[in-house]
């Protein structure tokens, strides 16, 4: 008996210590933006592709106030309700004082400045695959924008899903740094890939989630239950979306669908942002979705 508890109790302290190495936050180091010059200019467009007005700025804004990254909007799921935080400039209560590779850190790693992991509501799964250039214009843009002093509030979020460390877990079995279409790629397709999979985060609702809230990347975009538990968000391989290239560009410019249908819910954000952008971004993503394995 003496004999098994002990190796209960080495298989306990070698299991805590794997799991304290496996979950430990990583960081991105200031030196991956040596020779990096930033251009706010382009950071706008990183800014509109990635959708960061759309879940940051305060409730009901419209205009030029979705420009005040308060945050304050709630999105629920299964494990609990995210609030979008404060990422304005303010030096309190936003992120007025972060360098820039701290800015990578959180969208890329998914750790906060204070060494904490951030839940996956923020589709860091998806930036990860951004381009350290891209990150550095976002970051200059991003301080030329108007601060709030807005407190960030606490997320709803229950036991055992409280414990950040746990997301370091989550991080270890779904984090790829691999874009998921793979083969021979146009240009154009390269870079609608790029805008799907990695600044606009396609992904991270058009495909199903495992029960532990990762990716199905089996079934990538081929549709997923809504974490608000109304309807279902689409399945946009081409199994389903069989709109032409002309088509989906038309939907993503004015968001009318060929049915004379119109776009809804958050989908409208997303059109809006994608319409701001060059016709030939839109047209990139269209050849990329044609390029997408069909799924059921």
């Amino acid at each position: 008996m003496k004999r098994l508890a002990y190796l209960a109790l080495t298989a306990a302290v070698i299991g805590g210590a794997v799991f304290w190495v496996v979950t430990m936050p990583k960081t991105v180091d200031a030196a991956a933006f040596a020779g990096i010059t930033a251009d706010a200019a382009r950071g706008e467009a990183v800014f509109t592709a990635a959708g960061c007005a759309s879940c940051h700025t305060a409730p009901g804004a419209a205009s030029d106030a979705q420009l005040v990254l308060a945050g304050g909007q709630s999105f629920a799921s299964d494990f609990g309700t995210f609030i979008a935080p404060n990422i304005s400039p303010d030096p309190t209560h936003g992120i007025g004082d972060w360098p820039v590779e701290a800015l990578a850190t959180a969208i890329m790693a998914g750790v906060s400045p204070e060494g904490a992991h951030y839940y996956p509501a923020l589709p860091y799964w998806s930036y990860e695959r951004l381009e350290l250039q891209d990150v550095a214009d976002l970051h200059a843009y991003m301080q030329t924008l108007p601060p709030s002093a807005t407190p960030s509030q606490p997320h709803q979020v229950g036991f055992p899903f409280s414990i950040r460390r746990m997301v370091g877990g989550w991080k270890f079995l779904n984090m790829r740094p691999d874009f998921v279409v793979q083969g021979d790629l146009t240009e154009a397709e390269t870079r609608g890939r790029y805008i799907s999979e990695a600044m606009a985060h396609c992904g991270e609702c058009h495909t199903p989630r495992d029960p532990l809230g990762g990716l199905d990347t089996s079934r990538w975009l081929a549709g997923a239950p809504n974490p608000s538990g109304q309807g279902t968000i689409p399945n946009i391989t081409p199994a389903k979306l069989t709109w032409s290239e002309d088509e989906i560009v038309e939907y993503l410019t004015s968001g009318f669908t060929p049915e004379f249908d119109s776009v809804g819910g958050h989908m409208a954000h997303v059109v809006e942002n994608m319409s701001k952008l060059p016709e030939s971004d839109r047209r990139a993503v269209a050849a990329y979705l044609k390029k997408v394995p069909a799924s059921e």
